[in-house]
């Protein structure tokens, strides 16, 4: 980041003080995979990690681990669930207990599917934080629920952001090298920085400006081909980025950030075209204070850790 970014509007999290300890849980400590944001949980009496993915619009449960626990929970409906690349259909369980924050819940319609990483059981999508706003220290770590009616963030939000009222799916707008405004996805669970689409970056001829190299992307259900580049600026609320990493899919392949089908997870939101996503190279560094119900965010520096 550039130093002059360093100075936000003023911090929110530092002690949040309009906020009544009553109504905030602890800060529960999390590790990071490769970005992904992983909490400790304990499933069916188990104790195992859940990876916080708020761009996915469902929970979901690894089957490596029911298989190797031979567990047995109630069967749900089969859905068809749409990644980033394909769309696979997929069985899911009901009454699945979950104990996480302090508290159990059985939950429902968690969709079987293979995870990335083995040793995480489950994934949270950002409709299980609808009635709380969530505060996600990267810098340390640490992340912890605020109840809504103690934070007003109307008023502390620092940043344009919208929530799809049937996903939960957060967007926010960012300036991309001082050249284009667009809408991302802010995904929790995008291990890299900008995933966008190939024509975007053709149109600002980015291809031809930057170098590239050859990657590998995880969606829910398959690996796809990439081009990764380093962009050299983006605003992000009131700080300036430098050396964005960025992906778009390889020249040939599906434009899948373009998909303008219906059900599409980036079809348009509010009215809004999403135009791809933004994940933990951009979230790093900062303090998220995000109430995915109400679709509003305030970007932050967190407190520096004393003695």
């Amino acid at each position: 980041m550039k130093k002059t970014a360093l100075r936000c509007l003023w911090l929110l999290a530092a002690a949040l003080p309009f906020c009544s300890q009553a109504a905030v849980t602890p800060w529960i400590p999390f590790e990071l995979e490769n970005g992904a944001i992983e909490l400790p949980v304990t499933i069916a009496g188990i104790k195992t990690k859940a990876i916080l993915d708020s761009g996915s619009q469902l929970n979901g449960i690894n089957e490596d681990f029911i298989k190797a626990n031979k567990l047995e929970f109630g069967k749900g409906s089969r859905i068809r669930v749409k990644g980033v690349y394909d769309e696979v259909e997929h069985s899911t369980y009901n009454k699945v207990p979950v104990s996480l924050f302090g508290s159990t819940w059985n939950l429902d319609g968690l969709v079987s599917m293979p995870f990335g990483d083995e040793d995480a059981a489950l994934l949270l999508g950002g409709s299980l934080f609808e009635n709380f706003i969530v505060q996600i220290d990267y810098p340390h770590s640490k992340l912890r629920l605020v109840e809504r009616k103690s934070l007003d963030l109307r008023k502390a939000a620092n940043i344009e952001m919208r929530s799809d009222p049937h996903t939960g799916m957060p967007i926010v707008k960012v300036e991309l090298n001082k050249e284009k405004s667009v809408w991302l996805m802010l995904d929790t669970g995008n291990t890299g920085g900008l995933m966008l689409p190939r024509s975007l970056a053709n149109d600002q001829h980015w291809l031809e400006r930057y170098p590239t190299k050859d990657t590998l992307g995880q969606g829910v259900n398959t690996i796809g081909e990439n081009d990764s580049f380093r962009l050299p600026e983006m605003t992000f609320g009131p700080f300036e980025l430098e050396n964005i990493l960025v992906t778009v899919p390889k020249d040939g392949s599906v434009d899948v950030v373009e998909a303008p089908e219906r059900g599409s997870v980036f079809e348009p939101i509010h009215n809004v075209k999403v135009r791809g996503l933004l994940g933990f190279d951009v979230i790093k560094h900062f303090l998220l204070t995000i109430d995915y119900k109400e679709g509003r965010m305030h970007v932050g520096l967190p407190p520096e850790d004393k003695g």
